[in-house]
């Protein structure tokens, strides 16, 4: 299934059963990895997804997602990097760091970071000091915001994070 017959056809349907549990429907895509096809979902909520709701959302999706030509369906949080891809994504993480591969390289380079400063009419600016440079999405393979882990977070925020997780199964 190409990637517009999956917009198209598909996430409609994504979005309607994630919203019906709460939940924000990030992305979906289809990945071959070996000889096999991995359909994965991407889902979130305020706090974070967890494993109980992944799996509670993959029971409901699956007959809507029979038609698919696949090997293997996850369900899966984004992550804390998941990457940018849509307009709502880059809205929300104006300020943040980031990091952009670029598809050819732009004055010798294909890696960028900086601060997120806009988006607008498929482009957006990163500033890295006192220069911004502008990407058009056509041209970035990648863009995901840059995560960074302080001690406060390996004092225990992270720990509690996956305590909590095991501690629901």
């Amino acid at each position: 299934m190409a990637r517009s017959e999956l917009n198209r056809t598909v996430e409609p349907q994504l979005e309607a059963l994630a919203k019906e549990f709460g939940y924000e429907f990030v992305d979906a895509e289809i990945v071959k990895e070996g000889a096999s096809r991995y359909f994965r979902i991407y889902i979130d909520k305020p706090g974070g997804i967890t494993l109980n709701d992944c799996e509670s959302y993959h029971r409901r999706v699956m007959p809507l997602v029979e038609h698919v030509d696949y090997d293997f369906l996850e369900v899966c949080s984004p992550g804390l990097d998941r990457p940018l891809r849509k307009e709502k994504d880059f809205l929300s993480h104006i300020g943040d760091q980031v990091e952009v591969h670029l598809y050819r390289p732009r004055d010798g380079k294909k890696v960028f970071e900086g601060e997120l400063t806009g988006y607008a009419d498929s482009a957006f600016s990163i500033a890295e000091g006192n220069v911004t440079e502008t990407f058009e999405l056509k041209e970035v393979s990648l863009c995901k915001p840059v995560v960074i882990i302080t001690e406060d977070d390996l004092d225990g925020n992270i720990v509690n994070l996956i305590t909590e997780d095991l501690t629901e199964e």
